[in-house]
């Protein structure tokens, strides 16, 4: 039986497994403009593009806690 502080939500940790490993491959492409956009910015570090570019690939790597995250919270207890 669950309770209102712990979250226990098995089938929604269940159902969030495909979209997790969709997510994990996207976070791989995130790792690789991550390194690709450190380079540039240590090469021009006044460009402000590959700041946002940088940014937007640590959204990209942290994709997977984000949807198994959401996946349980979708579902009830």
């Amino acid at each position: 039986m669950c309770c209102d502080d712990v979250e226990c939500r098995p089938l929604g940790f269940l159902l969030g497994l495909p979209f997790a490993f969709l997510s994990l491959i996207i976070s791989v492409v995130g790792v690789i403009i991550w390194i690709v956009g450190l380079l540039l910015s240590c090469i021009c570090p006044c460009c402000l593009c590959v700041t946002v570019m940088v940014e937007i690939a640590l959204e990209l790597i942290k994709a997977p806690i984000h949807v198994m995250s959401w996946c349980t919270h979708q579902i009830p207890c």
